[in-house]
């Protein structure tokens, strides 16, 4: 079954057997190497530099990462701003109102790019803000929301940006020039092709000086200074970490985020071109979406169900639209072990549907 959702992703072979490794005690020098390559490969990713940027390892979903960076990261006197266009946004305001963390959202349609003269305009209307948040890549829709614009107005305002990259590291540019940015939450099971059950926030050493402490379990400022010191203060997933750091090698071996990129440009054009010439239109230009994923129109006369039925039965699993969406898009990942080969056979699946 080959699985073009957003995340979890088909394995390659080489991830897979990664998980067959000896039993691994957390608290054993064999972990703390495997924990210390994981984060060194993290940051080396997108060429850091280690003395100005840390990567902090967690146990849980991108979600976990998100939210353990939204609790730490804004200060107890701060004030957030959530830029929202889809379900994502929607879960950043979500997390701060849980935590009691001052904050605003400035609601967007969800197949809408943020309105970047609204949020100046609104960060210039109240000079409380000290942080915005956003998505970088929506799954809601496929858009890739533009961070480097969204930098500038932080830059020139003195405010830091906090961007969720959940499905976008790994794959998608994230400038960390950027001074304006404090920290990318994403996680292992994406666009890094590990499994479930590891995330990670990559964070500036300066924003975790002034962290905050509003969590338990999740508390970023605790995990960073414990893993500086080859320590953990919970268990955390082994195997889950040794299929991260196979997973980064691999990324590694084929030439980085650079190649990731171009991979699923190519496969994700091979779709779109493949689904228009069989009557199926792309809900954003090209130019608006990431290479990670993008929506469709479902086709006339087929609910999703059936659509997603009858390619599960030729071994594709696509996903649905989220929300009111569900009854009008599908949508389709090319992360993960997935090839030209593999987009022919999709294509020949939704040809006998139409059929």
């Amino acid at each position: 079954m080959l699985l073009l959702n957003p995340g979890p992703v088909t394995l390659t072979e080489r991830v897979r057997n990664s998980l067959l490794q000896t039993d691994l005690c957390h608290r054993e020098s064999e972990f703390f190497d495997l924990q210390e390559e994981a984060r060194t490969r993290l940051v080396e990713v997108y060429g850091l530099d280690p003395q100005q940027w840390q990567a902090v390892l967690m146990t849980g979903s991108g979600t976990a990462a998100v939210e353990s960076m939204t609790a730490a990261l804004v200060p107890q006197n701060g004030k957030l701003l959530v830029v929202e266009n889809g379900v994502y946004g929607e879960r950043i305001a979500q997390i701060a109102t849980q935590y009691g963390i001052a904050h605003e959202t400035l609601k967007h349609g969800w197949m809408d790019a943020p309105d970047l003269a609204q949020i100046a305009a609104r960060l210039d209307a109240d000079k409380s803000f000290t942080h915005v948040a956003v998505i970088h890549h929506e799954t809601t829709t496929g858009r890739l929301n533009d961070i480097a614009a969204l930098g500038a107005i932080c830059r020139a305002r003195g405010l830091r940006l906090l961007v969720d990259g959940v499905s976008s590291f790994g794959a998608e540019a994230i400038d960390f020039a950027d001074a304006s940015l404090d920290a990318v939450a994403a996680t292992a099971n994406k666009c890094l092709h590990g499994v479930p059950g590891a995330s990670f926030v990559i964070v500036r050493r300066a924003a975790l000086a002034r962290a905050a402490s509003r969590t338990y379990y999740l508390d970023l400022g605790r995990l960073a200074r414990l893993q500086d010191q080859r320590n953990t203060p919970f268990t955390p997933s082994v195997h889950a970490y040794y299929a991260l750091v196979e997973a980064l090698r691999e990324l590694a071996d084929e030439g980085g985020w650079h190649a990731r990129h171009a991979r699923y440009a190519a496969l994700a054009e091979q779709v779109r071109a493949g689904l228009a010439a069989r009557g199926m239109a792309s809900v954003l230009p090209a130019e608006q979406s990431s290479v990670v994923l993008r929506a469709y129109r479902l086709p006339d006369g087929i609910g999703y169900p059936q659509l997603h039925d009858a390619l599960k039965a030729r071994g594709f699993v696509i996903y649905a639209g989220q929300g009111g969406l569900s009854a009008e898009l599908f949508r389709i990942s090319t992360m993960g072990n997935i090839h030209a080969a593999d987009i022919e056979r999709l294509l020949d699946g939704f040809s006998e549907l139409m059929r």
